[in-house]
């Protein structure tokens, strides 16, 4: 009775200890979700959910070893032990249902309009500023292509949300499915039923790390800009953003991190505000017959993989329609934030473009004066090196839970010791990481080739590919020919784009890197 009664009592503890966690994990991921979702289109609720249940998961085991050092009976039935890798068997009473609701404990809902402001961060980030150097190759057409985009984009992710619910026996509509991972799943099953998420999970790490590179790359091309009298090249710069980069490896978690990401989102906005301000002081110098209907053939198909990119917020959807108060409002928050987000990079583009027309460079704030430029891009790059953890934490998430977290399906040892630290080669990879996205920036120090090559192969393809090709495979029977005609078209124009952007991008990275070997 005594054994029986300290299990309560350890039981109850273990409860309350889990709901002040989650209230005090809830709060900074309410900070972190509505702030660091950037232009990377990071799901980090989903990173703050790993961590909050990590901890938990340890604290349970800890629990468990006491309990049985000191000859304690197991625990009752129906009691949930959280084991890290997910491989822990669930009691025969334990439903789906029930696990769900117990992992929904303590996490906060968002409203429509703190998840409009999570979609916005994510498609109208810092990389808004290679959109003049688009309208450059495309004319009107660039200014058609980021208004067709929106659009697509805009659908693409309401097809998303929908192939997560399924009707039931009782015809109601209800959520089956909770991640872009698990859609892909599904439909791969049954011959391949993990196939669909691996795929999702190397196009995840490959934007991840290559937005990751970008900023570097951005980084040393902002201050080289920004200081062209001092003796340093815009690689010693790279080296110089990486190596303030390198604590990075060390992370934890981003709460940190997430309380800056706000105030270098509302930067970025009044750094927008001030370049706009600039141009229409200019307003009478615009050069209007410079804009025209024509593209330039080789460098086009970058400028579309330029514009998908800076569209790119499919990935981290369902987890925010999951943690919407009233996720019947979805649809109404994607309209408005795309048409906002249409508008505004319209006008942003277009205006850039006039007052510098064939001057335009690659990152915008190159073409201001120089007692402007250097304030504004040292604010850029500051905002730069405070969003590289976002993606570089994610992506570190999704490699250690696929290759060395993963179960028995793992393909590495795991990279964690018994008490949930990090063992040193795990750390070692990490720093590999941070080391090679300086490599890249090195020697693809080209941010328009680099954000068109990611737009065009992994922005084109989940943005565009996947969830048309997903909607018609799950739920093509309950689809009106409309629909239908939708998916399948935007299936092949994505599918043109994104070969046609990926080709052109690749045999300019290929230019670059003789460039530099011959340099």
């Amino acid at each position: 009775m005594a054994t029986l009664l300290r299990s309560k009592l350890s039981n109850v503890a273990t409860t309350v200890s889990h709901k002040s966690q989650a209230k005090m994990s809830g709060m900074f991921a309410r900070m972190g979700f509505q702030a660091a979702t950037d232009e990377e289109a990071v799901g980090f609720a989903h990173c703050d959910d790993l961590d909050m249940e990590h901890r938990q998961g340890l604290q349970m085991d800890i629990l468990k070893s006491e309990g049985s050092e000191e000859g304690g009976e197991p625990p009752l039935e129906g009691d949930i032990h959280y084991q890290r890798d997910g491989t822990g068997p669930l009691p025969p009473s334990a439903s789906k249902e029930a696990c769900s609701e117990l992992s929904g404990q303590g996490k906060p809902k968002i409203t429509a309009w703190e998840a409009g402001w999570n979609v916005t961060n994510a498609i109208q980030g810092m990389f808004v500023l290679g959109l003049p150097y688009a309208i450059l190759h495309g004319g009107y057409l660039g200014l058609f292509l980021i208004i067709f985009a929106a659009v697509v984009c805009c659908y693409t992710g309401k097809i998303l949300i929908a192939c997560l619910y399924e009707e039931n026996e009782d015809g109601e509509i209800v959520r089956v499915r909770d991640s872009y991972v698990d859609i892909a799943n599904a439909c791969c099953a049954p011959r391949f039923p993990t196939l669909g998420g691996r795929i999702v999970n190397v196009a995840q790490i490959i934007e991840l790390v290559m937005t990751c590179i970008l900023y570097v790359v951005v980084s040393g091309n902002l201050m080289y800009n920004s200081f062209p009298n001092l003796p340093v090249s815009q690689k010693s710069w790279s080296i110089i953003a990486t190596a303030v980069l390198l604590p990075c490896a060390f992370l934890k978690n981003l709460k940190a991190v997430s309380k800056f990401s706000l105030l270098c989102t509302l930067a970025h906005f009044v750094i927008n505000i001030l370049v706009i301000a600039y141009c229409l002081s200019r307003a009478r110098d615009w050069a209007w017959d410079k804009v025209k209907f024509y593209i330039d053939v080789k460098k086009f198909p970058i400028s579309i993989g330029i514009i998908v990119f800076s569209y790119t917020s499919q990935i981290f959807l369902p987890s925010l329609e999951g943690n919407m108060q009233n996720p019947k409002e979805f649809h109404c928050m994607m309209n408005w934030t795309h048409i906002a987000a249409c508008i505004l990079k319209g006008l942003f583009a277009l205006v850039a473009y006039l007052t510098w027309a064939d001057e335009t460079k690659e990152v915008i704030t190159d073409n201001l004066p120089s007692t402007i430029r250097a304030v504004v891009n040292i604010f850029l790059v500051a905002k730069a090196l405070l969003s590289y953890p976002l993606p570089f934490f994610a992506a570190v998430e999704v490699l250690e839970r696929s290759l060395f977290q993963d179960g028995n399906r793992a393909f590495f040892p795991n990279c964690y010791g018994g008490d949930g630290r990090l063992k040193s080669w795990g750390l070692t990879l990490r720093c590999a990481l941070v080391v090679f996205t300086l490599l890249m920036a090195i020697y693809v120090p080209h941010f328009a080739l680099l954000m068109g090559l990611t737009g065009s192969l992994t922005g084109a393809g989940l943005c565009f590919l996947l969830p048309s090709l997903f909607h018609l495979k799950l739920l093509w029977r309950k689809l009106l020919w409309h629909h239908v005609f939708f998916d399948v078209a935007i299936f092949v124009i994505g599918g043109i784009c994104s070969v046609s952007g990926f080709i052109h991008s690749l045999e300019g990275l290929v230019e670059a890197f003789r460039t530099n070997a011959e340099d």
